[in-house]
Formats: structure tokens, C-alpha cells, sequence
């Protein structure tokens, strides 16, 4: 049977898309589609900095009254001259697109409520009454002694954060460009790490992994639920880091999770115009077209660790390289066991009557 492959950044940008305008139209909000068949609605400003369309008013108004998280607003949308029609006033800038990430990780995070209760944080681990700091210049050590200048979507703490989107991937570069950074060799083990050629793959992970090493970080790759292909793609990596402090601190968690732990208006808000809500389960599919969720609600988080049966929080094998301690890998051990009794009951062959 021929694999069919799906592709999940596409899928989500149709249904991104499609909330979008009708969110648009439903509150009367400025707005235009992009160029193409597959158009993409932008947010345009009110006069005088009123209101944003891709913005709840209470993150914007926060984001407006911090100069830093202000700056974030003039990112230039690099395509708008070939795909968006020209503005009567200004030009088009990046987080006015609905499928930005930017945009997405600062309605959250610029939201009052979120910052006073903390729930959010928590559920990242970072330290709670942090103040996030957008576009994070990380320095990463050179082996020639310099540093580069890396972005890091965000830090909060000493938790460093890459949001992810409808973006296709996590990018690749040569691997000449990574075997300069000094302490590539340290963290990874380079033959088992995702490569094609004379390039490494997720290129973004590789780079915020290493700012994270030399920063003494933890590091939160952070997806929408409907893009299991990220998720796969940061495990590849993650199991390609050696040291095993690091990889107790490399994290993943989805914007349903957060939707889970967010105050309810910004809740309401992701719901209707991300379609992002509160997750009770995992849904996937195998192969062989055969769909399984698998439940990763709050009584999730006690499972037994798989290698030495203790729970979370409790002394465990972690020291021997196990990543499934803590409690927000749990609930990914628990995915994992789920997957495994799907996959064998999904291709076990069914008794016949009579048998």
C-alpha cells in the first residue's frame, strides 16, 4: 500500500486562514487576503494605535506600553510587496499576518493575567514573575574564540522558548556552519543526527540547543498539537544530545496546553481565532490510516517513569539518561505507551465469528 504523506504546515494554514476571515468579518476588523490560491488574511492597524485585529486589546495594549515589546511590532513583512496589496498608510509588517508565530507568542505572553497567575509559566517550567524578552540575542561560542548572535523566540527566565507555527520546518544549514559553533561536538552525537548530505536538519533546534548549553538554559520547543511532524522533528534531535544535565532540560509543549493553563478571555480569544483549545487527547494516525487518541489530560501527569517504575518528582534514572522523569515528559511517556497498544491493536488481524 502506497504511504500517502500529509502535509500538516499546508493543512494548517487553510484552517488558520479560514478562522481568520471569518474572525475578521464577525468583529469588522481591517483586513486583506494575500495574493495566490491559498490567500492568507493580514491584520491592518486601527488609526492612531487603537486596536489590532491580530491582537486581544489586552496584549496590545501591553505590548504598546512596553518600548522592547513595541520594537517587536516593526518586523517588516519580507514577502508583502509580491503578495499583499500596498497600505494607504505605513507597510505591511510581519505580525500582522494571522499565521504568524510572533504575533501568537505575544498575545499570550504579553497577556496581563498570564503573568500574575503564573500557570502558563509553570507549565513550562520557567520561574513564575518572569518578564518575557522577545527576540532573545543569544551569545553561542565560536571555536575561533567569537560568538554568534543567535535569536531565541523567547526567554523567560532562564527558560529559552522557540515557537512554532505553519512555519514547514525547523530549517537546515552545512554542516561546516554548525562544526564552528565549539561545543557542537560536546552536545551532539553528529552521526546520529537528522542530516541529508553535506547539511544537518532543524537547524533552529541544533543552534537553541547549543544557546541553552552555553547559557546553562533549559530549552521549550513549543508547536500547535496539529503539527505532529515538529514534534517528531525535535525528538530526532533530542535524542541526539549526549550530555544528560542538558537533556533533562529539553522540553516540548503545544499552544493547546498552554490554552489549558491560560485565563479564560485569552483562552476564548485562541479558541476562535486559532481554533486552539484546551487538549484532553492526542490525535494521530498510523500508517495504515487508522486514527488513536491518546489522553494526556491533567491525571496524566502521575505516570510511572517506564524504565524504573518511580514517579514524577521522585529520584528515578534520569541520571542514566532516561528523559521521561519529569512531569511534562511523562505525559509524553504515557502518548508513547497509548501508541504502542494502538499500533499492535491496529494491526492485529480481527477474529472472525465463530473463532
Amino acid at each position: 500500500m502506497r504511504e500517502v504523506r500529509i502535509n500538516f504546515a499546508a493543512a494548517l494554514r487553510r484552517d488558520l486562514a479560514e478562522r481568520a476571515c471569518k474572525y475578521a468579518q464577525a468583529g469588522g476588523l481591517p483586513h486583506c487576503l494575500s495574493y495566490g490560491e491559498a490567500s492568507i488574511p493580514c491584520f491592518a492597524p486601527y488609526e492612531h494605535d487603537s486596536r489590532h485585529g491580530n491582537f486581544l486589546q489586552a496584549s496590545y495594549k501591553a505590548i504598546l506600553a512596553n518600548p522592547a515589546w513595541n520594537r517587536r511590532l516593526a518586523k517588516v513583512h519580507t514577502q508583502a510587496r509580491r503578495s499583499l496589496p500596498n497600505r494607504e498608510q505605513g507597510r505591511w509588517m510581519e505580525l500582522d499576518s494571522c499565521a504568524s508565530s510572533d504575533a501568537l507568542l505575544m498575545n499570550v505572553f504579553c497577556y496581563p493575567g498570564v503573568s500574575r497567575d503564573g500557570r502558563v509559566s509553570a507549565l513550562l517550567g520557567a520561574e513564575p514573575d518572569e518578564s518575557p524578552c522577545f527576540g532573545y540575542k543569544a551569545r553561542v561560542p565560536l571555536a575561533n574564540g567569537k560568538f554568534d548572535r543567535t535569536e531565541v523566540d523567547l526567554r523567560l527566565g532562564n527558560l529559552l522558548v522557540e515557537a512554532k507555527l505553519t512555519e514547514s520546518n525547523f530549517q537546515s544549514a552545512k554542516k561546516k556552519v554548525l562544526q564552528a559553533y565549539r561545543d557542537f561536538s560536546d552536545v551532539f552525537d553528529r552521526q546520529q543526527l537528522p542530516q541529508a548530505g553535506d547539511h544537518y536538519l532543524s537547524y533552529q533546534l541544533l543552534r537553541n540547543v547549543l544557546a541553552a548549553y552555553a547559557l546553562q538554559c533549559s530549552f521549550c520547543v513549543l508547536i500547535d498539537a496539529r503539527r505532529p511532524d515538529l514534534a517528531d522533528a525535535w525528538y530526532a534531535v533530542m535524542k541526539c544530545v549526549k550530555p544528560i544535565e542538558l537533556r533533562t532540560k529539553l522540553r516540548i509543549s503545544t499552544w493547546q496546553e498552554v490554552a489549558q493553563a491560560a485565563p479564560a478571555r485569552l483562552r476564548a480569544f485562541l479558541a476562535a481565532k486559532y481554533g486552539i483549545k484546551c487538549q484532553t487527547g492526542y490525535d494521530r494516525r498510523l500508517s495504515n490510516g487508522t486514527r488513536y487518541t491518546v489522553a494526556m489530560n491533567d491525571k496524566a501527569q502521575d505516570v510511572e517513569c517506564p524504565t524504573c517504575g518511580a514517579l514524577p518528582g521522585k529520584p528515578c534514572c534520569r541520571e542514566n539518561g532516561n528523559l521521561l522523569s519529569d512531569s511534562h515528559m511523562a505525559r509524553r511517556t504515557l502518548a508513547s505507551v497509548g501508541i504502542a497498544k494502538a499500533k499492535k491493536k491496529a494491526t492485529q488481524p480481527k477474529p472472525l465469528h465463530g473463532d
